[in-house]
């Protein structure tokens, strides 16, 4: 990464920061983007320049994190069982969200505008799931026991996430999401991809 490249990046994470920090100190809807910029000690404009508005910053992820977890994908061995992939994948990347995930939550939850927010990220990471699944398998049985497989591991996650209740912490949230993929992966050792 050149400079320039390391300085927008830093740019994003300060009013990434301060937005988040604003948000959960003084609400979602209390905060304007001229406080966040303030805070960031950027511009209206240069806040802009990252974000399309206050609900992006909750919701626009770490540009290096698709980088991220496509690398975890990449450096899976071709010869492991796919949903042993899958499980290893969703735990790392979740883990990545420890500082994160927490915090949404409790915007989410402060937040009606947010609670009703798409999340756009979650369908990035789909989307890079998918198609790297579909380089790992032969055939289109295969690809759909694969498909079907992705499908079961992220609903999963989600209902890790659903039942997640607001007085646990994080580690909470990771013990449910193994148990989910571990019962989930119970019903997944009868299919054969």
């Amino acid at each position: 990464m050149n400079l320039r490249e390391r300085k927008k990046l830093a740019a994003w994470r300060a009013i990434s920061g301060a937005a988040l920090r604003l948000f959960d100190e003084q609400g979602y809807e209390a905060t304007t983007i001229e406080q966040i910029a303030a805070a960031a000690d950027v511009s209206r404009a240069t806040f802009f320049n990252y974000f399309t508005g206050k609900e992006a910053v909750v919701f626009d992820q770490d540009p290096e994190i698709r980088s991220r977890w496509r690398a975890l994908l990449d450096s899976r061995n071709p010869s492991e069982p796919l949903w042993d992939s899958l499980t290893a994948v969703l735990i790392e990347v979740n883990e990545g969200l420890r500082e994160r995930m927490p915090l949404m939550r409790r915007l989410k939850t402060r937040s009606p505008a947010l609670a009703q927010a798409s999340q756009a990220s979650g369908d990035q990471l789909r989307t890079d799931l998918q198609s790297w699944i579909l380089t790992q398998v032969l055939g289109d049985e295969d690809a759909m026991t694969a498909t079907l497989q992705l499908n079961l591991a992220l609903a999963a996650s989600a209902t890790a996430y659903q039942s997640w209740r607001p007085d646990e912490d994080f580690d909470a949230y990771l013990r449910r999401l193994t148990t989910c993929l571990e019962q989930a992966g119970a019903g997944v050792a009868s299919l054969s991809p």
